[in-house]
């Protein structure tokens, strides 16, 4: 098995809307055990520390911390009773939230490492969530790959177990349009979110 080549803490040091357009089609390789879990990002969402929508926007906490810590910390919060990933990126409160993925395997991360992201993410009656379900949402991707916020909040990048990495899948075509979940008021309006 190849090791995978993570990106480099500068790639995250970018404005927010140009680093979630370019996070398309990178793959989030999480190790569990033995197995590189992978899924391929397809959708993402800015923030910035001046708009409502975002949590920096509330102001400093430790529990928000990462979102101030330079480009490609690790920020994980709770949403929708599940654990959410966000990369930290250039400027202070600036984020990009990982907003659904598409399962990958490849030479590193192969079947039985997608049968395990299934194990770990069943549909609600306990079946075998199939592939294009099993990361459609920034819960589902947390939960299929392992990810969760204890272990990886405030944190950077770990080539050895949790890392970002370019495949040379980029997007034929990118769609920008307004962000979901945010709620009237907090700059529902802003073109923020990539598909």
């Amino acid at each position: 098995m190849t090791m995978p080549a993570a990106l480099q803490d500068h790639f995250f040091q970018r404005d927010a809307q140009v680093l979630a357009r370019d996070l398309l089609g990178k793959v989030i390789r999480h190790k569990v055990g033995e197995r590189w879990l992978a899924a391929r990002i397809i959708e993402t969402e800015a923030y910035y520390c001046a708009e409502k929508g975002s949590h920096a926007s509330l102001g400093y906490t430790e529990k928000r911390k990462a979102l101030f810590l330079d480009g490609g910390h690790i920020y994980m919060y709770y949403a929708r009773g599940g654990d959410s990933l966000n990369f930290s990126a250039e400027g202070p409160g600036n984020a990009v939230l990982i907003k659904s993925a598409f399962p990958w395997t490849d030479a590193t991360s192969d079947e039985n490492a997608l049968a395990q992201m299934q194990l770990n993410n069943p549909d609600a009656s306990g079946a075998i969530r199939p592939p294009q379900r099993l990361c459609a949402g920034q819960t589902l991707l947390c939960k299929a790959l392992g990810l969760k916020v204890p272990a990886w909040d405030a944190k950077r990048f770990d080539p050895q177990r949790l890392l970002v990495e370019d495949v040379g899948q980029t997007p034929e075509r990118v769609i920008q349009t307004t962000r979901l979940g945010i709620p009237s008021g907090r700059d529902e309006h802003l073109m923020y979110r990539f598909v």
